[in-house]
C-alpha cells in the first residue's frame, strides 16, 4: 500500500482540478485546507474524501497534516507569502513535497534554504512541479543526452499558441505574476547562479514555424540542469507569453533593481486590490484551444547547435494538475531518490519522467 497524500489548497482553483486528476488516476487523497463547507462539497463529489483544516496563519494545523513518508502535495499561493508553512512542515516531517509554484524567489528559497535542512531530515523537495517548471527541465535534459559531449549553454523557451477569446490565466497566477514583477530574480552564467532582473535578455524561438520573442526567467531549470552536466557554464529560461510586448519587458528589466526596495508586503496588497475583481477561474474559452510548446537547445561553446528538443502539450493548468498527480502517486507508491531540494529527473529518473509526463500529455512535438 503506497503512502499518504495530503492536498493543501484543495478548494483553489489549481488544487480542485489537482484533485480531480488525482481520483481520475484511482488516488484517493486528503483534502486540506481552510474552508469547512468548500473541503466538505468538493470531497462529497469526489466520492467521500477525507478533509482536513489548514491554515496557512496557523503553522501547526499545516504541521499536522504530514508524518515521516507521507506526501504532501501544496497548491496554496501566492508562494512567496504563503508557501512557508507547507515547505517546513514536510521538513520538519521527513516528508515528500510536491508543489505548483512558478515564483523564482520561492524556488531558488526551496533549493537554497530549505534543501540543507530537508537533507538533515530526509524530507524530499520537489518545487514548482506542473508547467513551471517540469516540461523545461525535462527538454533540457532530453537535448543534453542528444548532444553528448561538449555542451557548454542551454536555452529553453516556454510558449503558448492557440489561445480562444478571454483571460487565460486563474486570478492566482496574476497575483504571482504580480508579485514577483518587482523582485529580482536570477540565471545561471559563468557556471555559477548569479542575481539578475525578470526581462534582462531577450531572444527569438521558431515555435510551430514562426519566430516568437521570450525574456529571461528565473526557473528550475537553473538548479537542474547544471546537475545533469556539470560542465554547463550557462542556462538561460525564456518565457514567451508576452507576444509583442516582450520589448517593454526587456526594457523594463532596467529599473527592477528599483522597485525591488519597495516592501514586499506593500506590493502584495496592491497586487490583491488589482486582481480582487477577476474571477479565479480563467475563461475556459481561452483554454479550449490552447496548446503549449517547449524548446530546449544545447550549444556548444563556440555556440554551434548540438541538439533541440521540441515537446508540446495541453493549457498549462492541465499540464500542472496532472503532472502533481503523476508526481504524488509516483513518489506514495515507488518514493524518491534522495532527499534535499530535488528536481524532477532526479527524483524520478529521466526515462521514467518522459512515461509520466507523456500521461500528462507533454510529449515531442511532431512539427
Amino acid at each position: 500500500m503506497g503512502a499518504r497524500i495530503v492536498l493543501f489548497g484543495a478548494t483553489g482553483y489549481t488544487g480542485a482540478r489537482t484533485v480531480e486528476a488525482m481520483v481520475a488516476r484511482g488516488v484517493r487523497p486528503v483534502l486540506a485546507g481552510r474552508d469547512t463547507r468548500r473541503l466538505a462539497e468538493l470531497a462529497e463529489r469526489l466520492g467521500g474524501l477525507e478533509t482536513a483544516l489548514a491554515h496557512v496563519g496557523e503553522p501547526a494545523s499545516v504541521a499536522a497534516l504530514v508524518g515521516r513518508g507521507d506526501v504532501l502535495v501544496s497548491t496554496v499561493g501566492p508562494f512567496t507569502a504563503l508557501g512557508e508553512p507547507a515547505v517546513r512542515a514536510a521538513v520538519e516531517a521527513g516528508a515528500v513535497y510536491l508543489d505548483s509554484t512558478g515564483e523564482p524567489p520561492f524556488i531558488r528559497a526551496v533549493h537554497e534554504r530549505w534543501g540543507p535542512a530537508a537533507e538533515r531530515t530526509g524530507a524530499a523537495l520537489l518545487t514548482a512541479f506542473g508547467n513551471d517548471y517540469v516540461p523545461g527541465v525535462l527538454a533540457g535534459a532530453l537535448a543534453l543526452r542528444a548532444a553528448g559531449e561538449g555542451a557548454d549553454r542551454v536555452d529553453v523557451g516556454y510558449f503558448l499558441s492557440g489561445l480562444g477569446a478571454g483571460r487565460p490565466f486563474s486570478r492566482g497566477t496574476l497575483r504571482s505574476l504580480a508579485g514577483i514583477a518587482t523582485q529580482q530574480l536570477y540565471s545561471f552564467r559563468d557556471g555559477a547562479l548569479r542575481t539578475e532582473p525578470a526581462g534582462a535578455r531577450m531572444r527569438t524561438f521558431d515555435v510551430a514555424g514562426r519566430p516568437r520573442p521570450a525574456v529571461t526567467i528565473g526557473a528550475s531549470e537553473q538548479f537542474a540542469l547544471p546537475r545533469i552536466a556539470p560542465g554547463l557554464r550557462t542556462v538561460d529560461v525564456y518565457l514567451g507569453w508576452f507576444g509583442r510586448a516582450s520589448g517593454a519587458v526587456h526594457a523594463g528589466a532596467r529599473v527592477t533593481p528599483l522597485l525591488s526596495r519597495l516592501p514586499q508586503r506593500a506590493v502584495r496588497a496592491v497586487a490583491d486590490v488589482l486582481t480582487r475583481a477577476v474571477p479565479a477561474a480563467p475563461a475556459g474559452d481561452a483554454l479550449a484551444t490552447a496548446r503549449s510548446h517547449f524548446v530546449a537547445e544545447v550549444f556548444d561553446a563556440t555556440g554551434t547547435l548540438l541538439a533541440r528538443t521540441r515537446l508540446t502539450a495541453p493549457e498549462p493548468y492541465a499540464i500542472t494538475a496532472d503532472l502533481l498527480a503523476w508526481g504524488a502517486a509516483r513518489a506514495a507508491e515507488h518514493g524518491v531518490s534522495g532527499s534535499g531540494a530535488l528536481d524532477a529527473v532526479s527524483a524520478f529518473g529521466l526515462d521514467e519522467l518522459v512515461r509520466g509526463a507523456a500521461e500528462a500529455g507533454v510529449v515531442p512535438d511532431a512539427e
